[in-house]
């Protein structure tokens, strides 16, 4: 049964696959898209989807709460000044997966993770 399986292990010990997923989300905002795995990608848009929600109430606590993620002050000036207005009155789905194919070396699947603009 899957009850209770809220994420990917990515096959990485807890404190490896938070620092992944943290760089990932970082490069998102800094850059806004990356290639990465298609797995990453997906565990990754669902903490980027979860910074933006949490973005658009723009509050002490709600920059304190991303800065725990982001863990840079620029990147969290980022987040509330240049990304929420690009995002506007979305509801959901401020990113965007798409597939790239297959890496070479090993086959892996290759995702492009991007904001929407």
């Amino acid at each position: 049964m899957k009850h209770k399986k809220g994420h990917k292990k990515l096959s990485k010990p807890t404190d490896q696959r938070l620092a992944i997923l943290r760089s990932l989300v970082r490069e998102v905002i800094a850059r806004g898209q990356i290639e990465t795995t298609l797995t990453r990608a997906k565990e990754a848009r669902k903490i980027v989807e979860k910074l933006i929600t949490l973005a658009k109430e723009d509050s002490l606590f709600s920059r304190r709460k991303a800065f725990r993620i982001l863990q840079d002050e620029t990147l969290v000036k980022r987040l509330f000044q240049e990304v929420v207005p690009q995002v506007g009155d979305r509801q959901g789905g401020y990113v965007r997966i798409t597939r790239l194919g297959y890496r070479r070396g090993d086959h892996t699947e290759m995702a492009l993770l991007a904001l929407i603009q």
